[in-house]
Formats: structure tokens, sequence, C-alpha cells
């Protein structure tokens, strides 16, 4: 029998689902298979954790637990009311007759019983990568099961890493005819070379030629659902950040899309001789010092 969930998640009976997530996520990438290669304590530590996990995120199967009605494996517990009946008629007090093999026949009878009956499959634990754009945009992966099926996963647009899907009856087979259980699919997002993500938003950091940054004009920039074309203003120093309404991630549930927030990055490139000369005879109108707020001493 597994052990009990609370104590296999180090969380306290009373816990919020909140905590429950957060104790289970932290376990979980410590101990996952993929950063443990050959490490059979680890994926059994794995295996317990997604075991306990899933059933106490799913608040039927917590409160039916709690209520001592399933073990930790969400298996029936046999009723023991045949046992009470005896004990409430006076049997087995004077210990002169021993009711042990009779109750030992009664509860066995039980417990097959028990087994006998239609019971849902366990939940399975899985890991799908996918990529920055992918997960942003939203898309449609394919992923293989140990047993050799291969399921078709839709990512919703705006998915984060560490998010959680669930496939209805792509887990383990019910017994006795029960339905079978669910693919609990924890999405990893892959970093991208370009973007990074802050809520809704998009962010980039741009290079730009020092003749862009002093004269302005239209530049090509990347975002993920394809190249846009943006007016980068005259004057613009190395830290100005420009906003592409809509271009981050997409509208969805209410919610609406997110901006890519583009900081530019004055980058001189290599050495420009008439550039150089330019410079060594250039005046400009006003003084100007950029370092004038920093403390000399």
């Amino acid at each position: 029998m597994a052990a009990d969930p609370y104590t296999t998640l180090g969380v306290a009976r009373d816990a919020t689902a909140a905590q429950i997530r957060s104790a289970y996520r932290k376990l979980a990438k410590k101990h996952h298979p993929d950063l443990n290669p050959n490490d059979k304590a680890a994926e059994a530590r794995f295996k317990a954790i997604s075991g306990a996990n899933d059933l106490l995120s799913d608040p039927e199967k917590r409160a039916r637990f709690d209520r001592g009605e399933i073990d930790a494996d969400g298996e029936p517990v046999p009723e023991r009311t045949a046992h009470r009946g005896f004990t409430e008629q006076g049997f087995g007090r004077s210990g002169s007759v021993d009711m042990s093999g009779m109750f030992s026949d009664l509860f066995a009878r039980q417990t097959r019983e028990s087994n006998s009956q239609p019971a849902r499959g366990r939940d399975n634990a899985y890991t799908l990568a996918v990529s920055f754009v992918d997960a942003v945009a939203g898309s449609q992966q394919m992923l293989t099961l140990p047993d050799g099926r291969t399921v078709d996963v839709k990512i919703p647009a705006g998915f984060e890493d560490g998010q959680t899907l669930r496939l209805r009856g792509q887990g383990g087979e019910g017994r006795n005819g029960g339905p079978p259980g669910d693919a609990l699919i924890e999405i990893r997002v892959r970093p991208h070379p370009l973007f990074r993500r802050e809520g809704d938003d998009i962010l980039l950091e741009l290079p730009i030629t020092l003749k862009e940054a002093v004269l302005g004009g239209r530049i090509t920039v990347p975002t993920p659902t394809g190249a846009v074309s943006m007016t980068v203003p005259k004057r613009s120093d190395t830290g100005t950040v420009l906003r592409l309404r809509g271009r981050g991630v997409p509208a969805r549930d209410g919610r609406p899309a997110g901006d890519e927030k583009v900081t530019l990055k004055v980058v001189l490139g290599d050495a420009d001789e008439a550039l150089e000369t330019f410079l060594q005879t250039w005046s400009p109108a006003e003084k100007f010092d950029p370092r004038k707020d920093i403390p000399r001493g």
C-alpha cells in the first residue's frame, strides 16, 4: 500500500489546493527521472509523489480519502459494519469464544467483494517539452507514452512553463470494467535565444546601428508570430523601449493580447574610418555630458 499522500508531499492535512500543487511541483522537479537518469530510487520517489498528487489534487478523491472510504492507492476500504454489529450485540466480550476466525473470513470475503467492483484506473504523469513559440502561440504536439501509444496534445495559446494538461481517459486501465484514469502532462517550455516572457508581454532586446539610432527609420522586428515593421524614432538611445501592441501572448479567455516590448541596443559594428575621421573634427553645438548624474567621488 502506498504511504500517506500528505506525508509523501510533506503537507498538512488541511493544506490548500495551491499548497499541494506547490509542494508537488517542487518535489517533482527534484526527483523527475529526466533529471536523475538511471536512479531507481528517484524514479520510485517520483511515482509516489505523482500518485499522492493525483489523489490530493482531485477534490472528490481527497474527500473520500479523508473520510476513510479509499486508501492511499485510491482503492475502496472494506466496511467493518459486520464487526461493529457483533460487538454491539455483546459477542466476544467474555473471552470464552474465539471470534477471530469468523472475523478473518468475513473481512476476507468483504475484501474480495470490494476488489471485484469496477474501479477507475490510475492517473499517470508525463512531461512534454515544447518550444517557446509553440507555448505562446499554441500548437498541436504528439506524445509517445511508455506503452508505445501516441496521443495528440493540444497546447493552448499562452501556456506557461510548469502548467499541467489533463487528457481524460489516457491514464491507467480501469479494473473490472471501471473507467481508465487520466494522463497528466506537465509542460516544460524551452528557452528562446531572443524572446523572454513577462506575464502576457514578450520582451526582446534588439540591436540597431548608430545611423538608425541618430536618424531613425523603419526596421524589421521579429515576433513570435512573424516579423513586422517598426519605426525607430530619431535620436533613440540604448535602452529605449518601444511597444508593439498586441504582438505578445494572444488574447484568450477574456484576457486581451499582450504586447511585445522592444528594448533598443545601439551597436557600432566594425571599425569605420570615415566615422572616426568625422568624430575627430565634429563638435556638438551644445556640450553634452552623458555622465553628469554619476557621482565622481
